[in-house]
């Protein structure tokens, strides 16, 4: 007979639907199952709902005691994919929060910040998780980090927003610049680069921000697009069904609270800087950053920031080590990898999107940068997206 498996998952969240395409991929390499998708969560708030059916397991991402004390009367075995403390020796997938942090921290050391701020909620445990993986990797640099945290009220209003922003701009105009400021989420990095725009200061060059869990169209429609850590979320729902196979199979698995690692930071504009005091390089960066993907040319960027070729080359190579023209093509490089990672784009449209007239030429420029093919990298992110653990 074909295991009746519930899912109980909002879908209107990102990570939610990562989850599902990895249960989705671990049924189709190991098991039938017959599944239904409570997309609602019904079942997590209406104790009948959950006896409609004779379910011979459940995976959920919004797990409560409550819940869990149901399905355990039901005798129906359950996988928790909620970011909560275990519960009831209930087996507990979540990501490795303070991993995540420390990425964050390397991330922005890797750029060359001598100043830190980390943005969170005191009130959660896997915000502040992710604080103190931030604080430690700054700290075993020799540096410190700056902290705001507040506490989440729950559910995002217009007017808390606004409370925010008028917090986080008092905040931001104290700390030394340039600075790297990390999000626990990518909502609260939304937060911190609007409330850095009230403050009249540029994104990424005086404050660049990094949030947490990719939440791509999020990200995407941040302006400018939002950098932000991947937690391998498809990892976690492929361990979910796995650890959900053993316990219909009747083994026992007692204090389980997997951690996953997180896949990585995906860079977009928003920290894709290095951090520099120069203004005029600053000035010229922005402009890169905003327009090289549509043809920006080294003549357009010297109009722009009023200087000579000469000077403006000198200027770069200080501050990096390199020319404006290469500053250019490493930005283009990097859209190109986001598009390889986060789309399945022919390479044709991803020449167009980066700025490329052609597919040759982009891949020369991609290698170059690289060692890698266009090809060989989206196959190398796929495995490294889907590996197990």
């Amino acid at each position: 007979m074909t295991p009746k498996i519930l899912l109980v998952f909002f879908t209107r969240f990102e990570e939610s639907a990562l989850m599902l395409d990895g249960i989705a991929r671990y049924v189709r390499l190991h098991n039938a199952w017959d599944m239904f998708l409570d997309d609602q969560a019904r079942a997590e708030s209406d104790a009948k709902w959950l006896r409609q059916n004779k379910w011979n397991g459940v995976i959920s991402r919004h797990a409560t005691p409550g819940f869990v004390a149901r399905c355990r009367k039901l005798r129906i075995p359950l996988v928790d994919l909620n970011d909560t403390p275990p519960i009831g020796g209930i087996p507990k997938i979540r990501p490795d929060n303070r991993a995540i942090g420390h990425l964050g921290g390397e991330h922005f050391l890797e750029r060359g910040h001598r100043y830190f701020a980390f943005c969170g909620f005191r009130n959660e445990g896997w915000a502040c998780e992710r604080r103190d993986g931030f604080v430690e990797a700054v700290n075993l640099a020799g540096h410190n980090a700056a902290v705001f945290d507040v506490g989440y009220p729950g559910k995002l209003t217009p007017a808390w927003d606004a409370e925010q922003t008028r917090a986080l701009t008092k905040w931001l105009l104290a700390l030394p610049k340039p600075v790297g400021v990390m999000a626990c989420n990518d909502l609260r990095a939304l937060q911190v680069t609007h409330a850095a725009k009230a403050a009249g200061l540029l994104v990424p060059e005086e404050v660049a921000v990094l949030g947490a869990n990719n939440d791509r169209r999020r990200c995407e429609l941040a302006s400018p697009p939002l950098s932000s850590i991947a937690s391998n979320a498809e990892q976690s729902g492929y361990q979910a069904a796995h650890t959900l196979s053993l316990l219909i199979a009747g083994e026992k698995i007692d204090n389980m609270d997997a951690r996953i690692d997180p896949i990585g930071v995906i860079t977009r504009l928003s920290t894709d800087i290095l951090a520099i005091e120069d203004r005029h390089v600053a000035a010229a960066l922005s402009l890169i950053r905003q327009q090289a993907c549509r043809g920006l040319t080294v003549d357009e960027v010297l109009k722009h920031v009023s200087a000579s070729r000469s000077q403006l080359e000198k200027r770069f190579r200080r501050c990096f080590g390199r020319s404006p023209q290469v500053e250019i093509r490493r930005t283009q490089v990097a859209k190109i990898k986001e598009l390889l990672f986060e789309t399945d784009y022919p390479l044709k449209v991803i020449a167009d999107l980066a700025g490329f007239e052609h597919i040759a030429y982009m891949s020369v420029v991609f290698k170059r940068f690289t060692g890698m093919s266009p090809g060989a990298y989206r196959d190398h992110m796929r495995l490294k997206t889907v590996a197990t653990n």
